[in-house]
């Protein structure tokens, strides 16, 4: 456990980085064509290398069938509480869907590994799957309400290349496609420059993000959807569920992670007060060093 909050801590490097170079150079950087270059260009490579390093297993769909369905219920009842709680539009959008979008890939994955080892690989590789289409779809479309209408947030959704690719490198992956290692290694690097930047768009828009003046209201609420509201659901309907106690953790593990920083992309792509989403983001982030102890406790449960 102690190698993953090392791992955890060491990503903040490049946060800092972008932190730094903000503070730098100021207006020189500009936040919104970054994350355009990371989410229309980068992370089509973060998506293919991501779908392609390891084939996937449609027999394993059970799992992340499981971890959707909890995601769907969690967001009805989100979006149907948040209506009452805030008028602001974007803050109803973050406060919506900020909570459902976890770090499922470069945190959840390698800290199942060292909860349940490498057997757990397989079923965190297809929630992770499940997840990069709840960000693209569900967590598009209300980031871009916060902005615009329904009908174009929903062509918001078809107009992002991440959701094609994943499409596509599914279909490859099921065919059995096996890519060179000539191919691999170049989506490798686009996929770490993709990962790369995002920490540094991360620190850049912590740069001037002021966490008094979010609305306690609305970091109350996402804090408690995400660590307390959103596992006590997914405990109850795991609790219903014919599943080994491993597959179940895993799911409830993924569910806990902290917010991931594909909510700032978003929420600067699309305008929803990506300072605000940075702060929650970098919030949640530091509440999980200690939430994450409960979770395990939670897991003799199962």
């Amino acid at each position: 456990m102690s190698s993953i909050i090392y791992s955890i801590i060491a990503i903040y490097i490049f946060i800092i980085m972008g932190y730094i170079s903000k503070i730098s150079f100021k207006e020189k950087i500009d936040d919104k064509t970054i994350t355009i270059l990371n989410v229309y260009f980068l992370q089509v490579f973060l998506t293919f290398w991501g779908l392609l390093v390891r084939p996937v297993d449609i027999t394993l769909l059970y799992a992340p069938s499981v971890y959707l369905a909890i995601v769907v219920v969690v967001i009805l009842i989100s979006a149907i509480l948040a209506k009452f709680l805030f008028e602001n539009k974007k803050e109803y959008s973050i406060a919506t869907v900020a909570a459902i979008i976890g770090n499922t890939g470069n945190l959840g994955i390698p800290l199942n590994i060292a909860i349940f080892g490498e057997e757990s690989i397989p079923y965190t590789t297809v929630v992770n799957l499940v997840n990069v289409f709840v960000v693209y779809t569900m967590g598009v479309y209300y980031y871009s309400r916060g902005t615009y209408d329904a009908k174009t947030s929903l062509l918001n959704i078809v107009k992002l290349p991440i959701l094609w690719a994943a499409i596509i490198a599914i279909l490859l992956s099921v065919n059995n496609y096996q890519p060179s290692e000539v191919v691999m290694n170049m989506l490798m690097m686009g996929a770490y420059a993709s990962m790369t930047m995002q920490l540094f768009l991360f620190g850049i828009y912590l740069y001037g993000t002021k966490i008094k003046l979010i609305s306690k209201r609305l970091v109350l609420w996402v804090m408690s959807f995400k660590f307390l509201i959103l596992p006590i659901v997914t405990f109850i309907v795991l609790s219903f569920v014919d599943l080994d106690p491993m597959i179940k953790g895993i799911i409830f593990m993924e569910l806990l992670m902290p917010l991931a920083i594909a909510n700032v992309n978003l929420a600067s792509l699309y305008d929803c007060q990506p300072r605000i989403v940075t702060a929650l983001v970098f919030i949640s982030s530091i509440a999980f060093l200690g939430i994450i102890f409960i979770g395990v406790e939670v897991l003799k449960w199962f």
